[in-house]
């Protein structure tokens, strides 16, 4: 079988787990299986010629130990295999952190280990296929719309235009803050692989000391280390770290020159607190910190302060976030004058609706760069892309294309964006305009609804349907948020 195509590679791996179906393992626990088993081959044969690398993995729970087993022997040993690794430190601890076997039978343990993973050579693979196929993977998780995966996930195509118009050059650091799976991280890496002749050093750095990931959940740390590391980004050692798992909203992490993001979507951030007598209340986790402009337990507001303070000086941000993020007043407000003053925020665009996994989200893309003090405001005039009025999209039939960005990345203009032209969807507001509007609103649109307008004019019934019923989720999910502050 040719394996040098990825989607014929991710059909082969993705058989497998219809097999394990049976047995009650998600898709996300088939993923996470798959990630420890491919990691200890690919260190065998890094040990081996050509390569002839040290291993981290130490005799005895390394991959020829697993395939001197059978039965029993070896579903306990695979046990114990996962938890001696998840003690250690660097990508080893990364990988293997809390780590537990979910494959209950020892047959089809065994043959996930023979059959399918020792039978290809991962390592002489280009990091293109593996890489790709292991995307492949990831995405056909986030598709598994139980397992929730979905949160965790960006489109690609908007992820590479984003990363088009912001075009990072060599040597810049760049961070994502909410990495999930690296999305952003691997297009970065691609834009630059592919738009630079990188010399040794350049390349080098590429590998190790461009990209920073940070994500709060280890689970999703493993799959983004895995999915960085067979893209060729990454190490074996402790320095050559690109992802860890830490709250960012905790504390500045770093400065970065370009940070790309798309923080978690989810109105507030909350703990349970349980009293004595066992009756649970949720309390909101209002976050205090010297450097934010305003506290708040908005996870959105946090996280758009959080990207402001870990840009360099004249460092560039582009960041996912929902429409709340425009309009809403107190915090909202004094965040969005803040901003204004002290960056040069210059392009918003308006997502369409129906493009993310989670249901009934409302985005956008703000981008904008980080500026020294001064008096005047840095902000003189905020484009704004409708991409959202009269388009509408779909996870299954209607998928968004990069093409479909096309006119976006062209009116941004990348390669000098202080010469732009306005056009029906591309608009642009000035500072004074701005911050006249109540609450500084940027929830701004021009162009009219032709459903409203005739009848003749809506969209497909299903897409009539979907829309509705994504308003409906996100308004109960509201309502919950309010009922649990009430209760508290």
């Amino acid at each position: 079988m040719n394996l040098s195509n990825p989607s014929a590679l991710v059909q082969k791996l993705w058989n497998y787990c219809n097999i394990l179906r049976d047995d009650g393992l998600s898709y996300g626990d088939y993923v996470e299986q798959l990630t420890f088993l491919l990691f200890l081959k690919m260190a065998d044969e890094q040990a081996k010629p050509p390569f002839n690398k040290p291993s981290a993995v130490p005799t005895g729970y390394d991959w020829p130990s697993l395939m001197a087993k059978d039965g029993d022997e070896l579903e306990t040993h695979y046990r114990h295999v996962l938890e001696t690794l998840g003690k250690r430190t660097g990508m080893l601890g990364v990988i293997f952190r809390k780590a537990q076997n979910k494959i209950q039978d020892p047959a089809k343990l065994r043959r996930l280990i023979v059959d399918l993973i020792d039978k290809e050579q991962w390592s002489s693979l280009s990091a293109d296929v593996k890489g790709d196929a292991y995307e492949g993977l990831l995405q056909k998780n986030a598709e598994d719309v139980k397992g929730g995966a979905g949160q965790y996930f960006t489109p690609r195509p908007l992820i590479a235009a984003m990363v088009d118009v912001v075009a990072p050059q060599p040597g810049q650091a760049i961070c994502d803050p909410a990495c999930g799976t690296g999305g952003f991280l691997l297009a970065a890496h691609d834009y630059l692989a592919k738009h630079h002749a990188l010399d040794r050093a350049q390349k080098k750095k590429l590998k190790t000391g461009t990209f920073f990931g940070i994500e709060l959940v280890d689970s999703v740390t493993r799959l983004c280390a895995m999915n960085l590391l067979l893209h060729g980004i990454g190490g074996e050692s402790d320095t050559e770290m690109p992802v860890v798992t830490k709250d960012a909203l905790a504390g500045k992490h770093g400065e970065y020159e370009i940070v790309l993001a798309n923080p978690p979507f989810g109105k507030k951030s909350s703990v349970t607190i349980v009293n004595e007598a066992g009756e649970q209340s949720k309390e909101s986790l209002i976050i205090n910190r010297d450097d934010f402009w305003a506290s708040t337990s908005n996870k959105q507001l946090n996280f758009l302060q959080h990207i402001f303070t870990i840009l360099k000086q004249h460092g560039r941000a582009a960041v996912v976030l929902p429409d709340n993020v425009l309009f809403e007043g107190g915090a909202g407000e004094t965040i969005r004058r803040e901003l204004l003053k002290q960056a040069d925020v210059h392009t918003l665009l308006r997502l369409p609706t129906g493009i993310f996994y989670a249901q009934g989200v409302k985005a956008n893309v703000l981008f904008f760069d980080r500026k020294p003090a001064q008096e005047k405001p840095h902000t003189t005039k905020l484009w704004i892309y409708d991409l959202r009025t009269n388009l509408h999209f779909t996870l299954k039939e209607n998928t968004l294309k990069r093409s479909d960005l096309d006119d976006f990345v062209a009116c941004y203009n990348p390669k000098n964006r202080h010469q732009r032209k306005e056009s029906e969807r591309f608009k642009s507001f000035t500072y004074e305009e701005l911050t006249k509007r109540d609450k500084v609103n940027l929830d701004i649109f021009w162009l009219k609804d032709e459903a409203l307008e005739e009848s003749a004019n809506l969209p497909a019934p299903e897409i009539i349907a979907q829309e509705i019923t994504d308003d409906l989720e996100a308004a109960l999910e509201q309502f919950a948020a309010i009922a649990e502050d009430l209760k508290g």
